[in-house]
């Protein structure tokens, strides 16, 4: 069954708009200008000013995503039946990419994970990484529906 050309859109403009969001948050994290963040990856300056701004209607995901990479980010892209279920999400960086410190705990949680991963079989890998995803979703569907349940307080007038 083929979904509605409306949905398909809906769906094309939530995964741009979070793609964009995922480089601005990354761009963010690494600091200075809207300029020096627009020469590191890669793109004029009034580009990344439309990313940094959510004005991505006219850019491409192919775009966006070279983007990302450039940024050194992992992304995972979901879709779904609704376009609300569509979403850019970070699943890693890449090497060379600006990054916190790891933790102790990360770090035995990562081995942990890598030991875990050897004694799998490719099926039970696949099934994992599914579940993995579903869980992301999940997670991130709770994030939208709580950010639009939240109230914004107008600052108080002096």
């Amino acid at each position: 069954m083929l979904l509605p050309t409306t949905n398909a859109e809906d769906t094309i403009s939530s995964l741009r708009r979070d793609i964009a969001l995922q480089i601005a948050k990354s761009a963010q994290r690494g600091g200075g200008t809207q300029v020096a963040v627009a020469r590191r990856l890669g793109v004029p300056q009034p580009t990344f000013s439309k990313i940094k701004n959510g004005r991505v209607h006219d850019l491409s995901i192919e775009l966006l995503l070279r983007i990302a990479i450039r940024a050194g980010l992992v992304l995972t892209l979901q879709t779904g039946r609704d376009a609300n279920e569509a979403g850019a999400f970070i699943s890693g960086f890449m090497g060379g990419s600006v990054r916190a410190t790891d933790s102790k705990l990360e770090k035995e949680a990562r081995k942990s994970l890598q030991a875990s991963g050897k004694r799998l079989t490719p099926t039970e890998r696949l099934e994992a990484f599914l579940q993995h995803n579903e869980l992301l979703a999940a997670f991130h569907q709770a994030g939208r529906g709580a950010a639009r349940k939240r109230v914004v307080q107008p600052p108080p007038v002096p």
